[in-house]
């Protein structure tokens, strides 16, 4: 039978930000932070996240799902949160495992990131005086820069439909966040902390100093990686980052219409970070 999965909260009032523990069901492996990404593709996600979140636990590691700042059953509302804050959540958040688990981890816990999660993963890693002891990556936001405009299309797009006239392409929406305007994005309030905050990143200039299991969706079984994930990839290795690739056939479970899930996927990370235990 598996184990109960224990919401709770780290910190309090203000700081307070909401989890759900995954406490391992074998011998400790090791333990995992999950980061989830921007906006509504966390709330589509959610299931995938926790279909893995159990088979980790499954496999012998701890997993702590966590609600960031303004996100979830978090404290504060999204308009508050900022990319720093989001930072500082997710040191806490590794903090909380290590000191939950104690001397039953040998190593420091990692961080298992999706989409713009995954950027902040890298980001966290970059920073950090002790990093993590691995990164599992799927789909990563490559490009700050891009992903941001992606997500002030939607606005783009609700002013075509005739809401909010006059507003302007994303070129002017960019220039709103530079005067330090929050921008109302498709029932979010995206404040300039946090989107200048990931705006500037790119992963290619972040080689993690830790090993990579990196997971990407494709369309059909035999696919290669994605382009630009592989010019990512190609300037880790020749950095020195250790990174193992899977790919696997599924739909883009964060961006569909209804909540779907990716078997394959689950799958696939599964293996990957087994052969890596083996290794």
């Amino acid at each position: 039978m598996a184990a109960p999965v224990q919401p709770l909260f780290l910190g309090q009032g203000g700081a307070a930000r909401f989890g759900l523990y995954h406490a391992p069901q074998a011998p400790c492996r090791g333990a995992w932070l999950y980061l989830p990404p921007l906006g509504e593709e966390m709330n589509k996600a959610r299931r995938m996240a926790a279909l893995q979140a159990a088979a980790l636990a499954r496999q012998g590691y701890a997993v702590l799902q966590l609600d960031l700042h303004g996100c979830g059953d978090s404290a504060g509302d999204f308009g508050d949160a900022s990319w720093d804050s989001w930072l500082a959540d997710v040191a806490a958040g590794l903090q909380w495992l290590a000191a939950t688990l104690g001397p039953v981890l040998a190593q420091p816990p990692g961080l298992w990131g999706l989409r713009l999660g995954a950027l902040l993963a890298l980001d966290h890693a970059s920073r950090a005086a002790v990093p993590p002891s691995a990164l599992l990556l799927w789909q990563p936001v490559l490009q700050g820069s891009a992903h941001l405009t992606q997500f002030l299309r939607l606005k783009v797009a609700a002013r075509m439909l005739g809401e909010q006239a006059g507003e302007g392409g994303t070129a002017a929406l960019r220039a709103a966040l530079a005067r330090g305007e929050a921008l109302e994005i498709a029932g979010y309030t995206l404040a300039p902390a946090l989107a200048l905050g990931f705006d500037g990143l790119d992963a290619s200039r972040l080689p993690p100093p830790c090993p990579v299991h990196w997971c990407e969706v494709v369309a059909d079984a035999g696919r290669p990686l994605p382009p630009a994930a592989a010019r990512v990839l190609k300037a880790w290795q020749e950095a020195g980052v250790v990174a193992a690739t899977r790919l696997a056939p599924g739909p883009q479970f964060w961006a569909t219409q209804e909540i779907a899930e990716a078997p394959d996927l689950l799958a696939a990370t599964c293996a990957l970070l087994d052969e890596a235990c083996h290794a």
